[in-house]
């Protein structure tokens, strides 16, 4: 197989409930796992699984072609604190980046960055794809991916 497509997307911190995350990820095969952990009012993990078609992994494909995000770099980001942690693992066309930094807020500390254009490029791309997740695990489940 020439294009091994995987992506994987995690945020998370540990706090007062515990170690809180979101986390996802799609495998060459189309598996996708969503995990979400909240401690939050004694809510317990979801873990769901399920394999999309090649249509879905092509339409994720063009999301990260389309934002550009495999030329940027994440040297200049804010790193992981205590507020927590992000992470963007992708591997396609023939290229692996891992993205590491802390966990954005708002807009306005992309902005206030030392590379806010690759900031930005990153933060609106996990925008869409949390989006394009929240779609897919409400369709194939029928359920709320955040609570209310």
């Amino acid at each position: 197989m020439g294009d091994q497509f995987y992506l994987r997307y995690y945020v998370g911190h540990t706090g007062k409930y515990g170690h809180e995350f979101l986390e996802f990820e799609f495998r060459p095969d189309g598996e996708m796992r969503y995990r979400n952990n909240s401690n939050y009012k004694n809510d317990t993990e979801i873990r769901k699984k399920a394999h999309v078609s090649q249509a879905v992994l092509d339409e994720l494909k063009r999301i990260i072609e389309d934002a550009e995000i495999m030329k940027e770099d994440d040297n200049n980001w804010p790193m992981p604190d205590r507020v927590g942690k992000q992470e963007l693992e992708i591997k396609m066309n023939g290229e692996h980046i891992c993205f590491n930094t802390t966990k954005l807020g708002s807009v306005l500390q992309v902005q206030q960055s030392k590379d806010p254009d690759g900031l930005r490029i990153f933060y609106y791309l996990v925008q869409d794809l949390k989006c394009f997740v929240f779609s897919l695990i409400s369709a194939h489940f029928k359920i709320q991916p955040i609570q209310k």
